[in-house]
């Protein structure tokens, strides 16, 4: 058990792309839309029995046909002289009713997809993922970033729309990815890999709806189709991102209208360089914060 190949393509020096599910499905929606359009091709798969349940079994004529488990497969294109292998996990493997991965599932999923990044010798790895911010859903998200090493800094600091985590005012130079967005940044570097988080920025607000945020997942893209020097055609996430604001504008309408007007403030806060000052007071961000949860819980308690 562990790795199924179904072909070994010839690749040279090759870039990892790898994503989970998480906080609006921002990474793996980003990495997703990227393999579409690139064509990608399947080449293999991690099996599943070592960390998912069945999502579904079926049974014909009182016999057991088969088992259907969440996918976490591999995908490789060549793009005359980059190559891309593409990792797309449908489902984090949880212990313990945790909503994501942790223990020890987690540590050998994350080093199954580097033994696969490993055998094919890529240079790098990258993840995406979600950035829980005080901003507001009209706004263009920006995209955190966090590298495994310092020597990567550089680089990210010359990323359009891009901050890196450290850089992000009140947080000391520290912050947490959870999951194996996540833990595949540390593994890597502690199997030797350089690798780069890309978080898009999600409204605190909108952090426990069952929607995705393809808004934020389109700034992921931009960043990332321009770090590999790939051009890609954005106008699906596009459309995607339309019938998700009007889902999320008829929320927005439901929220009190003490609260509303705080985080109408919030489209006014321009993030042109990561620690200047908006109109926002951190007492105020502090308020909206509290509100906002206040709000969620009342709202969960009323089912």
């Amino acid at each position: 058990m562990g790795i199924r190949l179904r072909q070994e393509p010839q690749l040279e020096n090759p870039t990892l792309i790898a994503s989970w599910p998480g906080i609006g499905n921002i990474g793996i929606i980003a990495v997703d839309t990227l393999r579409g359009i690139l064509e990608a091709e399947e080449f293999g798969e991690i099996e599943p029995w070592e960390f998912f349940y069945p999502k579904r079994v079926l049974i014909r004529k009182g016999v057991l046909e088969y088992l259907e488990f969440p996918s976490s497969k591999f995908y490789f294109k060549r793009l005359g002289g980059k190559e891309i292998i593409f990792f797309i996990g449908e489902e984090q493997p949880t212990e313990g009713g945790r909503m994501y991965a942790e223990g020890e599932k987690a540590y050998r999923m994350a080093d199954l997809v580097l033994d696969v990044a490993e055998k094919f010798k890529c240079h790098r790895v990258y993840t995406s993922g979600a950035a829980v911010a005080l901003i507001h859903h009209t706004a263009k998200p920006r995209v955190w970033a966090v590298p495994n090493s310092r020597g990567l800094v550089a680089e990210i600091r010359r990323y359009g729309n891009t901050v890196l985590m450290s850089d992000i005012e009140g947080r000391g130079g520290h912050g947490n990815i959870t999951g194996l967005n996540g833990l595949l940044l540390g593994v890597a570097k502690k199997r030797g890999f350089e690798a780069i988080c890309l978080m898009g920025e999600i409204p605190v607000y909108l952090q426990g709806l069952p929607l995705s945020y393809p808004k934020a997942s389109k700034s992921v893209l931009e960043v990332l189709s321009r770090s590999l020097g790939v051009e890609v055609d954005l106008d699906t996430l596009d459309e995607l991102d339309q019938k998700v604001q009007q889902r999320i504008e008829e929320f927005y309408q439901q929220i009190p209208l003490e609260i509303r007007g705080q985080l109408d403030r919030l489209k006014h806060v321009a993030y042109t360089q990561p620690a200047e000052p908006g109109p926002i007071t951190e007492e105020e961000e502090k308020k909206i914060v509290e509100d906002v949860e206040k709000f969620f819980k009342k709202r969960g308690e009323g089912g």
